[in-house]
């Protein structure tokens, strides 16, 4: 008996400890004090997704047409890479960046990238942050023929300009004398900024990864003797290659340089931005955008927070109110099970949104349906003039398949809306899921020790009315 009410202190002085955790990390809850251990737990901040925090969301669809069917989902996880370290490199807090597919059944499937940034309220400027991210490729001669046809387009096209005659752009002009190849910045694996040793310019070395390396070694084989030019952005009005060396024979390393007219800052920038990342696809179309003002996600979360708050009070009023004293203790387990989530979605670095908060008070109905469920089996056990102890065994005996069978059906609801949702659904899903698994445990585990470890025992009329129900007494 002593160690089980030794137990239930213990749990009741963690529970504490883990609520002192909370408000210390909290500064707004203690502004203008000073609370022990609030310089550890401030590392552990609540992270508020775009709703509750404000931000921008963006919404792309990418352009896979010139990536094969089987590697499309390969370039999308890369692409998502990219744009997290683009948007990582600016310094904004939690990003979130996310594949989305859309249509599939009756349609073709298009390929979109959602990303969020929470505290951004420029659009402009979170735009720019994802169009920096440049596109570099790798091209080589055109045939003698090809060539030929382009001269001749092209000295048409300029004798008809200083004619003052309607220009005339043929195909061929447009494609350059360069034509493209497989290998584009997407196998990048990373850049460096050198200098050469003579001349002290500088150089942008670039690294291919093991597919880049495989192609690139290709590429100069088959182009000994000639150029192969690199274009940087070629498709938003750079033209020019800014390189063009001359293959002099096979390059099996992987490694490339690109040289040209750089500053060193031009040099830095741009090793800056391959590092970042080069798109793995063909190009990026904003689809929307969407902005919500910091004041506006304070008030939802305040809204949430009380929502959580009432609900909270108002259950732990029925519970008290109805069951009496098991009541109470239920209310003090779940109070230990709030602390607990709470302090699960720091550690763990949950990402909370207002569909997540629903999720979070949804499952706090879950832990008291397991208690309510205990209660009324332990009160079937006192009516058949069972002690205190013994009913409220075959209580928690008894309500465990029920409780056990209810909580693996929401957890598997939980897992499918999770694995299936969009982002939305997902916050909800993870909230809840985790919620219930908390549950189980604070109703099992935490209401059963300190329920055992109350000093009554028999089946007296303190024992009749203290586990009474609502207005009546128990017979």
């Amino acid at each position: 008996m002593w160690k089980t009410r030794i137990g239930a202190i213990l749990l009741l002085i963690i529970g504490a400890g883990i609520g002192y955790f909370i408000y210390a990390s909290e500064p707004k809850l203690h502004e203008g004090k000073t609370v022990s251990g609030q310089a550890f737990a401030e590392k552990f901040p609540f992270k508020l997704g775009l709703d509750l925090s404000g931000g921008v969301q963006l919404v792309y669809q990418a352009d896979v047409t010139s990536v094969k069917p089987g590697e499309v989902k390969n370039a999308m996880d890369s692409l998502r890479d990219v744009i997290e370290r683009r948007v990582n490199a600016f310094g904004v807090s939690e990003p979130i960046v996310q594949i989305q597919e859309k249509g599939g059944i009756t349609g073709p499937v298009e390929e979109r990238l959602l990303v969020e940034l929470p505290g951004v309220t420029d659009v402009k400027k979170a735009v720019d942050m994802i169009g920096q991210t440049p596109k570099l490729e790798f091209m080589t001669e055109r045939s003698k023929a090809e060539l030929d046809a382009y001269n001749k387009a092209l000295e048409k096209l300029q004798a008809d300009q200083t004619a003052g005659k309607p220009l005339n752009i043929p195909a061929v002009v447009l494609a350059g004398p360069y034509k493209p190849t497989e290998l584009n910045g997407r196998f990048l694996e990373r850049a460096v900024l050198e200098f050469d040793q003579t001349t002290r310019e500088p150089i942008v070395s670039i690294v291919f990864n093991k597919q880049g390396s495989d192609l690139f070694a290709e590429l100069t084989k088959a182009n000994v003797g000639k150029t192969i030019a690199i274009y940087l952005d070629r498709e938003l009005g750079n033209p020019e290659p800014i390189s063009a060396p001359v293959v002099r024979e096979a390059i099996l390393g992987g490694k490339a340089q690109i040289t040209g007219k750089f500053t060193a800052l031009e040099a830095k920038t741009l090793v800056g931005r391959l590092n970042s990342g080069a798109l793995p696809v063909d190009k990026l179309d904003l689809l929307s955008t969407q902005t919500i003002s910091a004041p506006l996600g304070a008030q939802a979360l305040m809204a949430g927070v009380w929502a959580g708050v009432w609900g909270l009070v108002i259950v732990a009023g029925f519970l008290v109110l109805w069951y009496r004293l098991p009541g109470l203790v239920s209310v003090f387990a779940l109070a230990i099970y709030v602390v607990i989530m709470l302090a699960l979605f720091k550690f763990l670095g949950v990402t909370l949104t207002a569909a997540g908060i629903a999720g979070f008070i949804l499952s706090m109905g879950m832990a008291v349906d397991a208690n309510i469920l205990i209660f009324e089996r332990t009160k079937e056990e006192l009516r058949k003039g069972h002690g205190v102890h013994e009913a409220l065994r075959e209580g928690f005996a008894r309500a465990w398949t029920s409780i056990r069978d209810s909580n693996i059906s929401s957890i598997i609801t939980a897992i499918i809306l999770f694995w299936f949702g969009t982002s939305l659904i997902k916050g909800f899903a993870l909230t809840f899921g985790l919620g219930v698994i908390v549950s189980m445990f604070t109703a099992i585990s935490i209401s059963r020790t300190l329920l055992f470890a109350l000093p009554f025992n028999g089946h007296g009329v303190v024992v009749r009315t203290l586990f009474g129900s609502g207005f009546f007494r128990l017979k």
